[in-house]
């Protein structure tokens, strides 16, 4: 069984293809289709390029399942209702992408409908309208829900100090704000992509951090938590769990 440092290490490896799959996939790709004339003008020419985008953008949502899946061992060591929401959440995110690649993929079919008509049409125009805004709402719970999942995340690593509490600390003060910014579409507010930047920051600090160190396993302060889980050590008395 791999050692909890090395796990760690593993999980700042995915976490890093994931940040430049999902850029591939969102500020690349679909980028340059939404471009001006816009996604119903331009998809239909550009359809493969959409489809690559729709797969990178599951596999994104795959990847956070695969950082769960990996921490699951770990996790459960110190708090087993923490593990398995922090699982829980990360399935509902691999399916919340779903409705959100179905949604890219009904306007690629519009926009090569409108191609055909081979003429601006009204009634394209609104339909075309409605489908990017059921399509955005989609992305938007989409990622809201990612933005919780990794709130989790760092919530687990801050209380069992599983990387330094300071660096934690800064995901526990970003990506609530990420969060807020997701949600404001949703209630009527218009999108502030600025204030999506402090929680990039601090997810591309804790993968550096991941990936050079992986796991600590020190416990929290006079939490009674072990230094080293027996699983990961061969030793049989088991670590005491906290809900």
């Amino acid at each position: 069984m791999r050692s909890a440092k090395s796990v760690g290490r593993i999980v700042g490896i995915l976490l890093l293809a994931q940040i430049v799959v999902a850029f591939l996939a969102q500020f690349v790709l679909l980028a340059r289709v939404s471009a001006p004339p816009g996604f119903l003008a331009n998809a239909a020419g550009s359809a493969l390029q959409v489809r690559v985008s729709v797969m990178l953008w599951f596999v994104a949502s795959a990847l956070t399942l695969a950082v769960a899946i990996a921490t699951l061992p770990v996790f459960r060591q110190y708090s087993e209702r923490m593990a398995l929401l922090y699982f829980a959440l990360s399935v509902l995110g691999l399916s919340t992408s779903a409705f959100d690649n179905v949604g890219v993929l009904n306007m690629l079919s519009l926009s090569q409908e409108y191609e055909k008509a081979g003429a601006a049409n009204e009634l394209f125009q609104a339909v075309g309208a409605m489908a990017s805004s059921a399509r955005y709402a989609a992305h938007y719970i989409n990622v809201l829900v990612g933005g919780i999942t990794a709130f989790v995340l760092v919530s687990i690593l801050f209380r069992f100090a599983l990387v330094p509490r300071a660096l934690a600390a800064f995901g526990l003060a970003t990506f609530p704000v990420q969060i807020a910014a997701v949600a404001m579409p949703l209630l009527g507010y218009r999108y502030q992509a600025v204030m999506l930047v402090p929680a990039a920051l601090s997810l591309f600090a804790l993968v550096l951090w991941l990936i050079a160190k992986g796991f600590r396993l020190e416990g929290g302060h006079g939490s009674g938590f072990p230094v080293d889980p027996p699983q990961f050590r061969g030793q049989t008395p088991a670590p005491t769990r906290q809900p």
